[in-house]
């Protein structure tokens, strides 16, 4: 049921929409301006943005054209604010959310979700930690009601924590021991950060998670698990006034939790070497290459800097139409797969990497040097302003698109709020999209991608034994 997200892969465009620290009046409503069309947006259809007066912050995104809705609850807390010594806490407490309440026996909030035709799921990424359900909009109430319930509820005994941690425990085997790819991103983490807690994976180390017990997790929920540290995003068939009117009666009715500091973490020393992560392992059939670098996200960087590392990862490796891919595995035809990402949802600095593998017996060695190639010239001689401009493109479309889909604009509005930006930065975001310049993308790439602060993986098949 449950899910881990940690940012490391190429990203859809709510990861892409992440934070900056601008200001917007709470109650404030205003239409999401949508990239490429010319409509005036309807006073019904703006997205309403409010706060209760517990501090939990509302976001409401009507779409009358179906009878559905997303109901989600971002909590302002993930992987890299567990304390010391405690990986995996935040991930598990996820776990934990599905247990019984004071009010509820364990399982019942599912079968009423099942009962009415919905979905439910949540996720835990290195910020956030979220809960979502999708149903009728006869049924937002309901889901209110047993979301509001948990928030303060849980029943936490050692007859719960033990199984559920053994069942985390079984789930770090499956997703992370069993799976050579995930085992080296651990290691590529632990290497890309020196000092911040993003070095530790989302789902915990695995001697440390066999110590989480029930203190652990009493003390974890009682100090984030509480309105004014929550987002409520509902996306769909319904309007602002009724979302406010229920929100009050379900959520608005918990008292305000501790007031936290704010989310200041340990960041990372000055790097200045180069570094090599090399794993090999007899499951590995085809080898593989990345290379990583420090570069800052859309909440840590100056202004323009995470737009225009964004349109340079689409560039150089984003789709179908980047360099990488063209020269790679369309001209010289030496690699199965090629790319770029740039991983710029996360509250603190983050990664933008590449990565490459050979085609059929080829070289990785001929893979890997193409693809820096490819960096070195973006380095050297920047972008063209029609290549930059076919990306803001296909940047723009994207958005396009999810605003055609409920659940992504829900996730793009939460995501977006949960690491302190405001629902004004998403619909400034093609603007800011449209602004970058070719120079702007070339001062990025000379800045973050040069130098010897890389760190570069390999993932190789085991050695032959020697006779």
């Amino acid at each position: 049921m449950n899910a881990i997200v940690r940012w490391t892969g190429a990203v859809c465009v709510a990861a892409l929409l992440a934070a900056l620290p601008a200001t917007m009046p709470a109650g404030a409503e205003t239409a999401l301006p949508l990239p490429g069309r010319q409509e005036v947006a309807r006073p019904e259809n703006a997205v309403a943005n409010f706060l209760l007066n517990n501090g939990m912050e509302v976001v409401v995104i009507p779409d009358r054209r179906a009878p559905i809705v997303t109901h989600m609850v971002w909590y302002k807390v993930g992987s890299a604010d567990e304390p010391p010594g405690k990986s995996g806490i935040a991930h598990f407490f996820e776990h934990l959310m599905f247990k019984g309440t004071t009010n509820h026996p364990a399982g019942e909030f599912g079968r009423r979700v099942s009962e009415i035709g919905g979905s439910e799921n949540a996720f835990t990424t290195d910020d956030y930690t979220a809960y979502f359900q999708t149903v009728p909009p006869d049924a937002l109430g309901t889901m209110m009601a047993y979301e509001a319930d948990r928030m303060r509820n849980l029943v936490l005994t050692d007859a719960v924590i033990g199984p559920e941690r053994d069942v985390i425990l079984e789930e770090r085997r499956l997703r992370v021991e069993n799976s050579p790819d995930a085992l080296l991103a651990e290691e590529v983490a632990a290497t890309v950060y020196q000092n911040h807690p993003y070095r530790i994976p989302v789902i915990g180390w695995m001697q440390e998670i066999e110590q989480l017990n029930r203190t652990d997790a009493t003390a974890f929920y009682d100090r984030y698990y509480a309105p004014n540290n929550a987002v409520l995003v509902v996306a769909g068939d319904v309007d602002a006034a009724e979302v406010r009117k229920l929100a009050e009666a379900t959520y608005g009715k918990i008292a305000r939790g501790p007031d936290l500091p704010p989310r200041i973490r340990p960041q990372e020393p000055e790097q200045n070497t180069d570094r090599t992560v090399t794993m090999r392992d007899p499951r590995v059939t085809v080898p593989s290459f990345s290379k990583s670098w420090l570069a800052p996200s859309y909440r840590s960087a100056e202004p323009g800097e995470a737009e225009a590392l964004d349109l340079l990862s689409e560039i150089l490796g984003g789709g179908i139409r980047s360099r990488i891919y063209q020269a790679l595995i369309v001209k010289q035809g030496i690699a199965s797969s090629a790319g770029a990402y740039y991983s710029g949802g996360r509250l603190d600095e983050t990664v933008f990497g590449v990565y490459g593998s050979p085609r059929d017996v080829g070289s990785l060695d001929a893979v890997e040097h193409a693809v820096d190639a490819e960096v070195a010239r973006i380095v050297a001689d920047g972008v063209t302003p029609d290549e930059l401009e076919a990306a803001k493109n296909r940047y723009l479309r994207s958005m396009i698109f999810a605003s055609d889909n409920q659940s992504r604009m829900a996730n793009l509005y939460g995501s977006t709020l949960a690491v302190g930006g405001t629902v004004k930065d998403v619909q400034e975001w093609p603007q800011r999209i449209r602004a970058v310049t070719p120079d702007e993308v070339r001062r990025v790439a000379v800045k973050y991608l040069s130098g010897t602060r890389s760190v570069t993986a390999y993932l190789l098949p085991a050695q032959a034994a020697a006779n």
